[in-house]
């Protein structure tokens, strides 16, 4: 069956997820009552300002049961402000800011700086699986990086000591910038937006496998 895979509402770059989640087969619906969190199959927290999705999450009365539905085993995908939602620790976040958690990293907030500094490039990720070596397409926008990973993170993409034109790259050689721990994935990149779906494939498979085993 078609799974359908909720993309959180609040604020962000929804448009671009649902998009991107249709394309690579799956039903993509937005999400931003109770009501609608449980009638999905996985959910993707888009890029955007993690501050304020925070907030709107306890406006909405969201951020406990999106809590409870991580610890119950569904599938989350969290890009660029969603990395930061699904880490259990804040590098650079403000005093009063919350995270969902689940995943045993420490990510530091705007770590690659300003909008100014924004910029795409070519990355190797394991997990994409579409038969071909091709690196993913990645667009990086006041991005994040995890700073430290638990022993029981995945870490499925690192910045490059050099890019592919041979330009050194300077103080984010070696972060990681995509992981994953069971049934969730994060990347402090944009996929979304580059028009590279395999990304959303991954995530999609990883639905795909949480219904067949059918955990929640």
């Amino acid at each position: 069956m078609t799974p359908t895979i909720g993309v959180l509402a609040l604020q962000g770059d929804v448009r671009e997820h649902l998009a991107a989640l249709g394309a690579v087969g799956a039903r993509g619906v937005a999400v931003r009552r109770r009501s609608e969190l449980d009638a999905v199959d996985g959910l993707v927290l888009p890029g955007g300002e993690s501050t304020t999705i925070d907030k709107l999450l306890r406006i909405f009365d969201l951020a406990g049961p999106l809590r409870d539905a991580i610890r119950e085993g569904l599938p989350v995908y969290g890009s660029c402000a969603g990395m930061i939602l699904l880490a259990d620790r804040i590098a650079g976040g403000t005093a009063d800011q919350r995270t969902l958690g689940g995943m045993d990293v420490l990510v530091r907030r705007n770590a690659f700086g300003r909008q100014v500094d924004s910029f795409e490039a070519d990355l190797e990720m394991r997990g994409v699986a579409d038969g071909t070596t091709r690196p993913v397409r990645t667009a990086f926008i006041r991005a994040p990086w995890i700073e430290e990973a638990g022993p029981d993170v995945e870490v499925l993409a690192r910045i490059p000591d050099r890019w592919a034109d041979g330009t050194v790259v300077g103080d984010a050689a070696g972060k990681i910038v995509a992981a994953r721990t069971g049934r969730l994935l994060s990347t402090a990149f944009h996929p979304e937006i580059t028009g590279d779906t395999r990304v959303h494939g991954m995530f999609v498979r990883m639905v795909e496998e949480s219904n067949r085993e059918g955990v929640r």
